[in-house]
């Protein structure tokens, strides 16, 4: 179906990015084989680093004429094989193209190339007094790979997802043509919106050159409330009561003390409370102290007359910092308290949570195998893990199997889907198929037709 990348080929790559730019055979780490949780493989055949969207175009061209596959790649922290060359050919990485190239105060807008950090734009919008407010858990992932898989995070309860801050995009055809999609516009009824279906797409329609992204002013004063509970039920049962508040928090996450105690064994640094089964933390914000902390108490008592032990002010930076960084570290401590892992990413009604967690519970008793989670409890998004400890290669892949159908036909029964934020990529491609069914998977298949007739960017993601 695809051709082999020749020499010619390697020499016309080199001329386009330069000779230090191209790497192939052994010369490519095996880092580039895999993700970051590394349960799917398949080294490229050439790796080339582009800095342009103008020899992103030319390689397009190459790779159009000569039927070659393209993969794109950012940091590689991704979960789901997004960015796992499977079919060889062309491992596209665009790290190198890190430049924020405007900050417009009169728009609110900063205009980005994909190989932004988040944490670099984090840091440069709160440096002008502005805030980005997509906040996924990786903050090492580049801009690109967030608007790829329209990522969340923990303020997605009150500001919403990647796509709702994406105003435009520079992008690059199959063929190698450039196009830009939107504008800095804060309202478009023109036509079918292309640039929404860019995004969450994971490379699979084109490759993304620029992003013009919306900001907001940054909120003066932010504060989190950690509020213990006896077990995991009455604290999941608390999230839409707090929900139906009339008080719309910042974050609502939910963790259990084993995920706690996790993360506390990977940082090396103390948690304020671990004496409870599970916990809610909640954040805050905005322009006047007063507000936020009214917020906070009716926050506080609400959930302490509901069954919560206690509810501490997190408010100082020390305490912030404590709270924080062992919550951003959870998928790592769990990844390193254990030989292997795979991660799903589920979003369900905020009142099916308790529900899914309970099942997760019983399914970890029924296959043997430990499975923690944490996750966003304020818009439904759980993220599960699979631990394989000491499992054979054979009873672990067995294992795996049966968890994952049975979590993604749960999430079905409770009106859930099988991804809230990571994507389908190769690993969730079957799932996706099941919950959606033929036609939406062959709407699906058109699109990406339209878009890529040859099918050579990012081959055997997505559908089946």
């Amino acid at each position: 179906m695809y051709n082999q990348i020749t020499k010619e080929d390697i020499k016309v790559l080199r001329d386009i990015v330069g000779v230090e730019h191209v790497l192939y055979g052994d010369a490519i780490s095996a880092d580039y084989a895999h993700d970051e949780l590394g349960g799917i493989e398949k080294m490229p055949d050439v790796l080339v680093r582009v800095h342009t969207t103008e020899e992103i175009s030319s390689i397009m061209k190459l790779a159009w004429e000569r039927v070659i596959p393209v993969t794109v790649r950012g940091s590689g922290t991704g979960l789901v094989g997004s960015a796992v060359a499977v079919e060889g050919g062309i491992l596209m990485e665009t790290t190198g193209m890190n430049q924020i190239l405007e900050l417009d105060k009169d728009n609110l807008t900063v205009t980005v190339q994909p190989g932004v950090l988040l944490m670099e734009l984090a840091a440069f919008a709160e440096q002008n007094d502005f805030l980005y407010p997509p906040d996924p858990g990786e903050k090492s992932a580049t801009i690109g790979g967030n608007i790829s898989t329209n990522a969340g995070g923990m303020r997605a309860v009150k500001y919403g997802v990647t796509r709702d801050y994406v105003r435009a995009l520079t992008v690059v055809m199959p063929n190698g043509e450039i196009l830009t999609l939107g504008g800095k516009v804060a309202k478009n009824s023109s036509g079918y919106s292309l640039k929404d279906l860019v995004i969450g797409s994971e490379g699979t329609l084109c490759i993304i050159t620029e992003a013009v992204l919306k900001l907001v002013p940054l909120p003066k004063v932010s504060v989190s409330l950690l509020v213990p509970f006896p077990d995991m039920k009455s604290a999941i049962e608390s999230v839409p009561q707090i929900m139906r508040s009339k008080v719309i928090p910042t974050a609502v996450e939910y963790m259990s003390r084993d995920t706690i105690l996790f993360s506390e064994s990977y940082l090396g640094k103390k948690f304020p409370d671990t004496k409870n089964d599970a916990y809610i933390l909640l954040t805050f914000d905005g322009n006047t102290r007063f507000q936020v902390e009214e917020d906070m108490k009716i926050v506080a008592e609400l959930c302490l007359s509901i069954g919560a032990i206690d509810a501490y002010i997190v408010d100082t930076e020390e305490r912030k910092k404590s709270v924080w960084s062992a919550r951003g570290a959870f998928l790592e401590a769990i990844k390193a308290s254990t030989t292997e892992m795979d991660e799903c990413d589920v979003v369900v009604p905020v009142n099916q949570i308790d529900e899914f967690i309970k099942f997760t519970h019983a399914l970890s008793k029924e296959m043997n195998v430990r499975i923690p989670s944490f996750g966003h409890a304020g818009d439904g998004n759980l993220h599960i893990y699979i631990c394989r400890d000491t499992l054979s290669q054979t009873k672990w892949e067995e294992t795996l199997e049966k968890c994952f159908a049975r979590m993604y036909d749960k999430a079905k029964e409770l009106g859930g889907l099988v991804s809230g934020e990571h994507g389908i990529g190769y690993a969730k491609k079957e799932y996706l198929k099941d919950l959606y069914g033929e036609t939406p998977i062959a709407l699906m298949r058109g699109i990406k037709k339209v878009f890529d007739e040859k099918n050579i960017l990012n081959p055997g993601k997505i559908m089946c």
